[in-house]
């Protein structure tokens, strides 16, 4: 980590974490989209001082993949510090490499060659600081057969396998709702961050930390993907039935639908609870494969019980007897739900041009060392001068850097 004398350096200016467990470290974010943001997010919530690279554009405004008072962006992109340089010139260059000498770590979500062509890429910049954590998200690693095609995440999901297990069976591949590889390769490189930093303890050296949204959607997909390296088994399509589990699965109401998930202990209790303890021992259904075998002509019976229920009824009758039972919510309804409320997770923080906005805020907590969101993501370039200022850049050299275009 920084040494106090840079901690001193960096100080505290508007924007920058006070506090929190990773205070002292410096990030300079070059992440674009949504893999490599979700990574810089992790840090800059738990108090690191995030730096947000922008490349500099005539128009005095970065293209990235959301507008900037959208909500996707300002959910990706709170905490942090911004400056907009031109690294296609020297200036632009020589401010850059004053950045990552005072820097912890670089992360960086580019198609590998761009940072080679930039002169950005691990082994110059970690020359110039030996204690250098860079991070490199692509879409399917450094190197090999395919490491200069462009990836993004429904890319991902195809190759990986996702959308052939997901969705109803005879209705075609199936995305993930959410961007499942890009979030997956994002928090995979978080912690392969927080990894080296803590082996950089001991050796006083950094490391290239690398994922891709391939390896990392190869990875999400657990039991299913060992299904085929162990048994040969390739999984197929189940809907909401899960794919070994039975009879757990989505089930309809009178008022909506309720997911109920009793595992194989949970068997004799559930059908206790479902008023039918005679499934228990029933020839078709008394053990787990034998419901798997027969999982249509059960999941029809149960909901011929269930859809004269209401889904709050059938919630309570099942948890009641320690059966896993919830609702389908929608998005407003999930953030509506009393736990969810007291989980906390939508947080608050303040805009200059937007007002008070909510934001996602982080799912676990440390007892000592909160995470925090301090500051709304960052207008263009917004801390240029406080930071070329931290750098040691006075009045005029900043001044005749913004006349030249380099910031």
């Amino acid at each position: 980590m920084a040494t106090t004398d840079s901690n001193a350096a960096h100080g505290t200016p508007h924007g920058t974490p006070h506090g929190g467990p990773l205070s002292g470290l410096r990030v300079l974010d070059l992440t674009r989209v949504r893999s490599g943001p979700t990574c810089v997010r992790q840090l800059g919530d738990w108090g690191a001082d995030v730096i947000k690279v922008e490349a500099r554009e005539a128009s005095g405004e970065s293209q990235d993949f959301s507008a900037r008072h959208d909500p996707d962006f300002q959910n990706l992109h709170r905490n942090k510090r911004a400056i907009a340089l031109d690294l296609k010139q020297p200036a632009g260059m020589q401010v850059f490499h004053r950045l990552v000498a005072d820097a912890d770590i670089v992360v960086e979500n580019f198609r590998p060659d761009v940072k080679h062509r930039l002169g950005i890429d691990y082994a110059t910049l970690s020359a110039d600081n030996p204690r250098l954590i860079y991070a490199s998200i692509s879409g399917f690693g450094e190197d090999g057969p395919y490491a200069d095609r462009p990836g993004v995440d429904q890319v991902a999901q195809g190759m990986a396998g996702l959308m052939s297990v997901t969705g109803e069976a005879g209705r075609g591949p199936m995305r993930v709702g959410i961007a499942l590889a890009d979030l997956s390769a994002g928090l995979f490189a978080a912690m392969g961050i927080l990894t080296a930093l803590y082996e950089r303890e001991r050796s006083g050296r950094g490391q290239w930390v690398q994922t891709s949204l391939l390896a990392a959607q190869l990875f999400m997909l657990d039991f299913q993907g060992a299904r085929w390296l162990m048994q040969g088994e390739v999984p197929q399509q189940s809907g909401n039935n899960h794919p070994t589990g039975v009879p757990t699965g989505s089930f309809r109401t009178r008022d909506g639908w309720a997911n109920i998930a009793p595992t194989p202990p949970m068997w004799a209790r559930f059908c206790k609870a479902i008023g039918h303890p005679e499934w228990i021992a029933h020839a078709d259904y008394a053990t787990p494969a034998l419901r798997r075998k027969h999982r249509d002509a059960l999941n029809a019976l149960i909901e011929a019980v269930t859809s004269a229920m209401e889904s709050a009824t059938l919630i309570e009758k099942m948890n009641a007897a320690g059966v896993p039972c919830g609702p389908i919510n929608n998005i407003a309804q999930a953030f509506d739900d009393p736990q969810v409320k007291h989980l906390g997770i939508a947080q608050t923080v303040q805009s200059a041009e937007l007002g008070q906005i909510s934001l996602i805020g982080q799912p676990f907590s440390l007892s000592r060392t909160p995470s925090a969101l301090h500051s709304a993501a960052p207008e263009y370039a917004e801390h240029a001068q406080a930071i070329l200022q931290q750098l040691g850049y006075d009045a005029s050299e900043i001044d005749a850097l913004r006349a030249a275009g380099v910031i």
